[in-house]
């Protein structure tokens, strides 16, 4: 018996040892340089490459943008990266930047100047500007990007106010741009000014859908950067037609996203500060179609918690009070939903508020007249809006 299962722990043993042989086409991290990061702006040829061109080193291409890559230096021993000075030992993160007409050529090139093969299977963000999505429609842009196999399609996108390279580089030592980018959505629950986060799943899902949409725009100054308000897209172009600024999205957010976090700042009659923190909120758009007339009524309701209030020593006990500050709230939150539906519906005449869905939903065979020329048809609809805001607790405070 000892035997046999001596001899069936040999077999076993012998079994592992074959299954558990390294991947014969693995390539080390060492040997590849990986990016995290991708910026696209309108073509800026850069101090090196002007340099190479007068020396012949061209091709034949178009200047019509300019790729930057944000690459993670592979750490070879303890505080170094590989191959580098003693300057450059400090730095967490390199930027390459290479400008042409093919971005699948642009990246080809990189291998003419780097020793190390570019591979995306990490990439976090990719950043374009507002200039460039202006010039040329998205679907233009990142066609390369969305038939790469390199990259994963969980990468977050985002359009930059200025040149998206600004958004690629900090002051901030050990900080690697791309990757605190792609952790500032996880700050949602925070605030109702960061959109839900759009991968490039969802972006090319949304550009095959027709319909209008918003990505997550990103301002930069001093080589910091923050999440300011979103870029609209026109979905029959694809292209960027103007932004919703901070004030707008949180009044978007109300009856398009679930309003999780956040805050609502108004100021009492005396013009002391108060301050509402939403813990919970509902809302749903209502279609309502009458012969040929198509109409939408807004319900928002919230739950939440007076955190400040610069009026009163003290927490109040009246109801009243309660009461009027809640009707304070409501006309804040009404001010919010109705500058976001002017600017959708007469500015920018666009749906980046999700009504054609609900539309769509509810009424198929109206959505199915309606849905070629569905942006310009939004821009007259009526839409009405109700918010009920109500006041649970004050905090931490007790009466």
């Amino acid at each position: 018996m000892k035997r046999y299962l001596l001899f069936v722990l040999r077999i076993a043993v012998a079994v592992s040892l074959v299954l558990n042989t390294g991947c014969w086409s693995s390539n080390e991290i060492e040997d590849l340089s990986v990016y995290v990061g991708l910026a696209l702006d309108v073509a800026q040829e850069s101090k090196f490459e002007q340099g190479i061109e007068k020396q012949g080193a061209s091709y034949p291409k178009h200047n019509m943008l300019t790729a930057t890559v944000q690459i993670v230096p592979p750490v070879t021993g303890k505080g170094q990266k590989q191959g580098g000075t003693s300057s450059e030992q400090a730095t967490t993160y390199i930027n390459e930047k290479l400008t042409g007409d093919s971005l699948i050529q642009i990246f080809r090139q990189f291998a003419l100047r780097r020793d190390r093969p570019l591979i995306g299977h990490h990439l976090k963000v990719i950043v374009v500007s507002s200039e460039l999505a202006k010039r040329y429609s998205l679907e233009q842009i990142f066609d390369f990007v969305l038939r790469d196999n390199d990259i994963r399609p969980s990468c977050l996108v985002l359009v930059s106010h200025r040149n998206a390279f600004e958004s690629l580089s900090t002051s901030e030592p050990g900080e690697i741009p791309a990757i605190y980018l792609a952790g500032l959505v996880k700050n949602r629950y925070r605030s109702n000014k960061i959109i839900p986060p759009v991968s490039l799943i969802k972006l090319d899902s949304r550009m095959q859908s027709g319909s209008s949409f918003l990505l997550q725009n990103v301002i930069t100054s001093e080589n910091e950067h923050k999440f300011s308000g979103a870029g609209i897209f026109k979905g029959s172009t694809k292209k960027w037609i103007g932004e919703l600024n901070e004030f707008d999205l949180e009044g978007l957010s109300w009856f398009s996203f679930d309003v999780i976090g956040g805050a609502v700042k108004t100021y009492a009659h005396e013009g002391y500060t108060i301050t509402y923190e939403p813990k919970r909120s509902n809302s749903k758009i209502i279609p309502k179609v009458q012969g040929d007339d198509i109409s939408f009524h807004i319900k928002v309701s919230s739950e939440g918690s007076l955190m400040e209030d610069w009026s009163f020593p003290e927490i109040p006990s009246s109801e009243e009070y309660m009461r009027e500050l809640e009707k304070l709230f409501e006309k804040q939150v009404n001010k919010q939903i109705q500058q976001v539906l002017y600017k959708m519906q007469h500015v920018y005449r666009v749906d980046v508020g999700g009504f054609n869905e609900q539309l769509r939903i509810k009424y198929p065979k109206v959505w199915n007249r309606v849905k070629e020329d569905w942006d310009e048809t939004f821009s007259s609809i009526p839409i009405t809006y109700e918010v009920d805001m109500n006041i649970t607790d004050f905090g931490s405070s007790n009466d």
